[in-house]
């Protein structure tokens, strides 16, 4: 017999596990389908010889205190979870400038730019944060846990809406691409690649495709007077931890391993999932896919959308691939002073999203030395989105060719650790070496893309809502798009659809979002 539920999330990616917890907590009865035998998706954690690696680290902010501006953490405070977070200021860079460690703040970077630009470079960036100022204010008039996609939406966001007349044009702004206000006040090369490399590592894209709002709420966060940078303690398995806390906490169910070969489709309507084990769960409200575009378009029977909108959504533009080298190190003499984080640029004249050109080298255990054995490191080296699938595609894992194209396309990031610990291949006791093949696999990722490649001002990340009733979507395909923020706030809309809208406001009230 088939087993019911109100709704189904499909997969538990940060989207998908806001999404699900916040249901969990409207009152739904609700059942998230994972395939991995690990929840998280692109967050999860996992352990090889006791060193816990993250799959995908990122740089968290606005995590460690309430109210937060970060989506992420208010859903947390939502659902009355948390972890542990430890706070850092700084992370190193080795750009062909030279290598230097820069901090987040107010003034920090302005430092920097004295020593490596100059008194001119330093005012442009005055500048520019004078002129994003009232654009943050902007893209936080509304908080996106305020939105939702169906009838009740004017009433949700109708006490916001005074706030956001008096920023009607930032707003407009905020729609276009930030090269567009980049432009207009940044002429030094080096802050104009900086900028780049931040929307890169933000988007998947250069400041000509990542959006104002994008940027607007990363220097909100980042570029503030006393902002600290945050790591949960335990790694980013920690909050996957937490998210499923509350949601089981609420009456929700997480089924690992629990693969969805198709979306049920009755009379116009999704109305539940099939399992790989042809087990059927069926969802009296809705499913919701917290699914790439393309592995969504995937799961559901032929007919089930109209043509011309299946043709639309596959051709949604691509991010590049992954490679990714997880390092369980002997940190033996290692100097004391190493950051959590360093961002390796090899030339900018190529672009920041040439392939292989920009590297992130990630050593968390230096923030929380739990993640290791006694006296060991962790370490995660990976290429952004940057590395193209087309090179490895059509290849069979494991074989001779698979692994000499492994090494070789692999030895940029052994390259850019080495800049930072010279010595690192022989310290190496776990080596692990991650490719465009390994992120699809694991994380069931279309082509093992970071996301969708929809360029700020010519195209707008899709709502929740389908033309196929009862199927909703989250996640980083969906609005507002890539990253931690967005895809919590993504799920965080998916649920609010869902969601009577008296609950709603009084959940906007508890977060101390309510203007009334």
């Amino acid at each position: 017999m088939a087993q019911s539920t109100e709704v189904i999330v499909i997969g538990s990616g940060i989207g998908g596990l806001c999404c699900a917890a916040l249901l969990a907590k409207y009152g739904f009865e609700v059942t998230v389908c994972e395939s991995h035998t690990i929840a998280g998706g692109a967050a999860h954690s996992f352990e090889r010889n006791g060193y816990k690696f993250d799959s995908g680290p990122s740089l968290y902010s606005g995590m460690s205190y309430s109210p937060s501006t970060n989506p992420l953490k208010q859903v947390l405070d939502a659902i009355a979870e948390d972890v542990e977070w430890v706070n850092y200021d700084t992370w190193g860079c080795l750009l062909p400038e030279g290598n230097f460690n820069t901090t987040v703040g107010a003034d920090d970077f302005c430092h920097v730019l004295q020593q490596l630009r100059g008194e001119t470079a330093v005012r442009e960036w005055r500048n520019l944060q004078a002129t994003m100022k009232p654009l943050a204010e902007a893209v936080n008039a509304i908080p996106p846990l305020a939105i939702r996609n169906d009838w009740a939406a004017a009433m949700a966001i109708a006490q916001y809406l005074p706030a956001t007349l008096w920023h009607t044009p930032n707003i407009i702004k905020l729609t276009g691409a930030f090269s567009q206000i980049r432009d207009g006040v940044v002429k030094d090369e080096f802050i104009r690649n900086w900028l780049d490399l931040l929307c890169f590592l933000l988007s998947g894209l250069p400041a000509s495709g990542t959006s104002g709002a994008e940027m607007a709420f990363m220097f909100a966060e980042w570029y503030k007077p006393g902002v600290v940078l945050d790591y949960p303690l335990g790694g980013s398995g920690a909050l996957v931890d937490a998210l499923v806390r509350g949601l089981e906490k609420y009456g929700g169910k997480l089924l690992l391993d629990s693969h969805v070969e198709e979306i049920l489709v009755e009379h116009n309507r999704a109305t539940g999932v099939l399992l790989r084990n042809s087990k059927k769960i069926t969802a009296s409200k809705a499913v919701i896919a917290n699914a790439s575009v393309w592995d969504t378009l995937k799961l559901l029977p032929q007919g089930a959308l109209p043509e011309s909108f299946i043709t639309e959504r596959a051709a949604t533009p691509e991010c590049e691939s992954f490679m990714h080298l997880h390092l369980g190190i002997d940190a033996t003499d290692l100097p004391t002073d190493l950051q959590c984080h360093y961002i390796v640029v090899n030339d900018w004249q190529q672009g920041v999203t040439a392939p292989q050109n920009v590297v992130v080298v990630s050593i968390p255990s230096v923030l929380d030395p739990a993640l290791a054995p006694p006296g060991k490191h962790i370490i995660h080296v990976y290429t952004p989105g940057n590395e193209p699938y087309q090179l490895w595609q059509g290849m069979k894992r494991n074989s001779p060719e698979y692994q000499q194209q492994k090494a070789a396309r692999a030895e940029i990031m052994w390259q850019s650790l080495a800049r930072v610990i010279p010595d690192i291949r022989d310290r190496c006791e776990v080596t692990l070496v991650g490719t465009p093949l390994t992120h699809s696999r694991f994380l069931r990722r279309h082509h093992g893309s970071y996301g969708p490649a929809i360029e700020a001002g010519k195209a707008l990340f899709p709502g929740c809502t389908t033309p196929l009733s009862g199927l909703l979507c989250c996640g980083d395909s969906t609005f507002p798009g890539i990253g931690l923020p967005a895809v919590a706030a993504s799920g965080a809309i998916a649920a609010n659809t869902l969601a009577p809208i008296d609950k709603h406001l009084q959940m906007l009230k508890d977060l101390g979002l309510s203007l009334i």
